[in-house]
């Protein structure tokens, strides 16, 4: 699966690993949902991704959001719109900085929970998976919630093994991972930290995991995906990498000019997707990147590749 990443898995970058790598799953960025405006939860924007799948690939809608009415409201929307397979993000870090405790400060109040999951499962006709952290400080707090998902009877759970307030600092800890896979009935899709080929069949044979979600490490390099399906070289070397990296990054060019308005914006949304590099190789490349100042200038960086 294609990771849902805020600011970077919008149309233009979806359409790229489909039409690259053809993922088995792909996510939109979060939708926030409107816990105020009960006749419009989604906004008109969000609500034109909605859809079963794209370019063959089933598309799964990610609601980021509090309250029961206003996530079950949001749901049922989304679907009206087209959408049949729904996720909610229990896992964004950052949504325990708001009023409202989104993302993954849901899981501060897990008492909300008992409510919120039921009843989504309820409204929801299609399918209904769950992306969280292991815990919002505790990376046990999984283990208490497995019961509520299986009765619920989610779809499968996508698992972040750090908690909320960890952020990104450390390393995920799939040891967790899993715990979690021999403790439910329900599929357990393992993220974080898979950068490599070897990263992620290590972790899906030691895990037992479901499969895999590719976020920062397949922005950094999509053809992580063929890697993993041993359909492209699992270690390529620098010359080799930097073809890849050099096709990737005009493919986007391309895309995002037909999606963004003006250089400044497409500029700004290029260099959003170098963020996850970090190839100690192409490092001075990345720098040059990051200072262009035109899409000219970021392209000629991009010509020196090879």
């Amino acid at each position: 699966m294609l990771a849902p990443m805020q600011g970077l898995t919008n149309r233009a970058l979806r359409s790229l690993f489909i039409d690259w790598v053809r993922p088995d799953v792909v996510f939109t960025e979060f939708m926030r949902v409107n816990p105020v405006a009960a006749t419009r939860r989604l906004s008109a924007g969000d609500l034109r991704e909605m859809a079963p799948d794209e370019g063959g690939v089933p598309l799964v809608v990610q609601l980021i959001g509090h309250g029961r009415d206003a996530l079950v409201s949001a749901a049922r929307a989304a679907e009206e719109a087209g959408a049949v397979h729904l996720n909610l993000n229990m896992g964004c870090p950052y949504g325990r900085m708001t009023s409202g405790l989104t993302g993954g400060g849901m899981l501060k109040r897990p008492e909300d929970l008992e409510e919120i999951i039921p009843a989504l499962r309820r409204a929801i006709a299609g399918t209904f998976s769950v992306k969280l952290r292991a815990g919002y400080d505790d990376l046990r707090q999984v283990f208490d919630l497995l019961p509520l998902f299986e009765a619920a009877e989610v779809d499968f759970l996508v698992l972040h093994p750090r908690t909320v307030v960890q952020e990104y600092d450390g390393r995920a800890d799939h040891g967790i991972t899993a715990e979690v896979v021999r403790s439910t009935r329900l599929p357990v899709i393992a993220n974080g930290d898979i950068r490599t080929a070897a990263d992620g069949l290590r972790l899906l044979t030691e895990s037992g995991a479901a499969g895999l979600m590719l976020g920062r490490g397949a922005i950094a390099d999509p053809l992580l995906f063929q890697r993993l399906r041993g359909q492209a070289a699992a270690d390529p070397d620098e010359l080799q990498r930097g073809m890849e990296l050099r096709h990737y990054l005009h493919d986007l060019r391309e895309r995002y000019s037909t999606l963004f308005c003006g250089e400044t914006q497409v500029l700004s949304k290029l260099k959003g997707a170098l963020a996850p590099m970090d190839d100690p190789a192409f490092e001075t490349t990345r720098t040059q990147l990051r200072k262009a100042k035109t899409i000219r200038a970021f392209t000629a960086v991009l010509d020196g590749l090879g």
